[in-house]
């Protein structure tokens, strides 16, 4: 199935648009069965689209949250995805903390494949509904880098990320490509050309490229991003 791209003017378009139908699409699954499973992203319209969620009625007890991967540092540190996710959306909402699926981190014990070992555990047998992407100018996703060997099962250990940190834990290509659902959120110029890629017939040379939903692949961009989309 061919992805749906959905236009909007700028980010703060894309993640109201995306958290409208993030909403929408999860009360529809609520109808068929009892627990949602929802991947959450990082970066600046990934966190604006939390925020925007925030603003907005679910039932969070029914919704499991994961991440699609997180910067391997100290629990309370500002540099990982789940405490930007926390001050956007989670502390703001009723959600159990057994709904809460975040990636270990640096000062629990484990090293970094001693981590993405223990977390392969939790994600088996999961299925994802909603896996929610931004991508960077480069055609990265979650932390899945072009020209990085990411085989592995479920969650990869990065041990020398060419954006900083070095070190992060990222769900893999197998992983990603598992959810029924997979939704890009993108904004800016500087993305133009990775999303031109994704579209175009050598879609598969960046890792944004290399992932679908198994059911659907929705995109939600704004103008200066999806140029090449249009017309």
């Amino acid at each position: 199935m061919q992805p749906l791209v959905h236009h909007f003017d700028d980010a703060d378009g894309v993640a109201v648009g995306a958290a409208r139908a993030v909403v929408q699409r999860i009360n529809e699954l609520f109808e068929s069965q009892q627990q949602v499973n929802l991947v959450v992203t990082g970066g600046t319209v990934g966190i604006l689209t939390l925020a925007k969620l925030r603003e907005l009625s679910l039932d969070w007890s029914r919704v499991q949250i994961w991440w699609g991967d997180e910067r391997f540092v100290e629990k309370a540190s500002g540099d990982r995805n789940e405490v930007q996710a926390k001050e956007a959306l989670l502390d703001h909402i009723e959600i159990p903390v057994t709904n809460l699926h975040p990636f270990p981190a640096s000062d629990e014990g484990l090293s970094l494949d001693a981590a993405a070992l223990a977390f392969r555990s939790e994600v088996s047998g999961v299925s994802f509904d909603i896996l929610l992407l931004g991508i960077g100018p480069d055609g990265h996703i979650a932390s899945l880098f072009p020209g990085r060997n990411a085989a592995g099962e479920l969650v990869i250990a990065e041990h020398d990320s060419p954006k900083p940190p070095p070190e992060r834990l990222s769900l893999s290509y197998a992983a990603i490509n598992s959810a029924r659902e997979v939704w890009f959120t993108v904004a800016g110029a500087d993305k133009a050309s990775a999303v031109a890629t994704a579209f175009g017939d050598n879609r598969e040379s960046l890792p944004v490229g290399r992932v679908r939903g198994t059911e659907n692949t929705l995109w939600f961009v704004d103008a200066s991003a999806g140029a090449s989309l249009i017309g």
